[in-house]
């Protein structure tokens, strides 16, 4: 599915991208290589990315330290000649030297761009360092004719997100701000959006009469990477739980909107917030994987949940009794993006025992969110000889086995050009993150404790107590079918 042609049916005008942590991380992964691919192609060639960080460099270390991180991370190669035209449309100005230089490099980029030129700023910065940025935008008068894109966490429990979101509100209006979810730029979470609006097959389906309950299973087998001090004071709940899971969830639960536009959708994304029940710490489990406290920044006593596995409910009339059962966690054994949904079984079956029937689970459609992403159909099916025994059975498709697969964006790529539209269809509202805040608050209140598990396992235990009678969909009993 692609973005909403309503929100980008006129040309994109002028942008001066303002990187804010343009040494970090994310942007030498991530935001470079992706803004360099938007800048070569017909989707925003009319863009200047002025860079900005605490390190003080000149414009041309800056480009030689986006080629190297472009070499390093980027899935596209490019010629010679290509990154000429985008090492051309960088520059850089230490944060160091005040808001007035700021000002004056972004002066200049849209001088070059023209009149009707529109800012972007991109908030690539730890939490704590975000209210600094956006003073500092302020002091600079770059509010005007901009947007601002902001990472997670938004706060760290309710009290937080509201004083964020307030302090935020002084300086930007809330349809300039960009609250960044980078799973719902993927384009399989899109899908889902694809998958139950425009088929007659799934819609009349999808509810609680036909739906008994719903994984979404995000595991990692990634370490802390060097972010103790960040994971410290999140863990894997706020860092993931209420920023990510929670937002795919809403495209999973929500009613169908008025429009496919992006008011309408995110009215239906804050009913389900809305519908949510508070967060019932009993069916919580959380874990911390061995050796966690060993990690360099990590307290030898902490109590950082490094895996959260919950079930929540959805109290509305389509979704009243189903739950939803949520996993994530780090060092696990496997890193997969997954939502699975369960389907009821025949009230009555006539099928003898030992047919087979209903023997390896319910019927299942799996969405895997992963970049290659993949959709499979589980069901039961005659297996071919005399007698009825029945086998599971599925179907499956997956992106890169259509001739369109060139065309897919990386979630950052799509989530900036959304940004520079002015289109919030995949981006979060201040109501809907202080709601979500709102339902984790008796969890917060009153955390169980942390139960060990071993690296490289799924976690604690007491995960297959929680969805009980249900089993965990990961890990597969079988693997996807690649084509050949």
């Amino acid at each position: 599915m692609t973005t909403p042609a309503s929100a980008q049916s006129s040309e994109l005008p002028p942008q001066v991208v303002v990187l804010f942590g343009a040494t970090g991380d994310l942007a030498r992964r991530k935001l470079l290589s992706g803004m360099m691919h938007l800048a070569l192609s017909d989707l925003a060639p009319r863009i200047r990315v002025v860079g900005t960080s605490l390190e003080e460099m000149t414009s041309d270390e800056f480009r030689q330290m986006a080629l190297e991180a472009i070499d390093e991370f980027s899935t596209r190669k490019v010629s010679e000649e290509q990154w000429r035209q985008f090492a051309g449309k960088l520059s850089y100005v230490s944060q160091k030297a005040g808001p007035a230089a700021l000002g004056e490099a972004v002066a200049r980029a849209e001088i070059e761009l023209g009149p009707g030129t529109r800012r972007l700023h991109y908030l690539s910065v730890p939490p704590k360092a975000a209210l600094a940025v956006v003073e500092m935008l302020g002091a600079a008068d770059l509010v005007k004719r901009s947007r601002i894109i902001m990472e997670k966490p938004f706060g760290t429990d309710l009290a937080s997100a509201i004083a964020l979101n307030a302090k935020v509100h002084e300086t930007f209006d809330e349809d300039q701000i960009f609250r960044i979810d980078h799973f719902l730029g993927k384009e399989p979470a899109q899908n889902i959006l694809a998958f139950r609006f425009a088929n007659g097959l799934f819609e009349p389906i999808w509810n609680r009469n036909f739906i008994d309950h719903i994984q979404i299973d995000i595991p990692e087998k990634l370490t802390l990477d060097g972010r103790a001090n960040f994971y410290e004071s999140t863990g894997a709940f706020k860092d993931m739980v209420v920023t990510h899971l929670f937002q795919v969830l809403a495209f999973m639960a929500m009613e169908p909107p008025t429009a496919l536009e992006p008011r309408a959708i995110s009215e239906e994304k804050n009913k389900v917030f809305r519908s949510m029940l508070p967060i019932d710490p009993r069916k919580v489990v959380r874990g911390q994987y061995a050796g966690y406290r060993s990690e360099p920044g990590v307290a030898p006593d902490s109590e950082t949940d490094t895996f959260v596995a919950l079930r929540c409910e959805i109290d509305n009339w389509r979704w009243a009794g189903v739950p939803f059962y949520l996993r994530t966690g780090k060092r696990l054994a496997e890193g997969q993006r997954i939502i699975s949904i369960a389907f009821r079984e025949p009230p009555k079956s006539m099928f003898p025992a030992g047919s087979g029937v209903g023997a390896q689970g319910p019927d299942h459609l799996t969405f895997d969110l992963a970049d290659a992403s993949k959709v499979s159909l589980s069901f039961y099916g005659k297996r071919p000889g005399p007698g009825m025994r029945l086998d599971k059975l599925s179907m499956q498709f997956g992106i890169h086995e259509t001739e369109r697969v060139s065309d897919v964006l990386e979630a950052y790529e799509r989530l900036i050009l959304d940004a520079m539209h002015g289109d919030h269809t995949l981006f979060t509202t201040a109501e809907g993150i202080e709601r979500l805040w709102e339902v984790s608050a008796p969890l917060l209140a009153d955390p169980p404790p942390v139960r060990q598990y071993t690296p490289g396992s799924w976690g604690p235990n007491a995960i297959h107590q929680l969805i009980a009678p249900h089993a965990w969909r990961l890990p597969f009993e079988r693997a996807w079918r690649e084509k050949k």
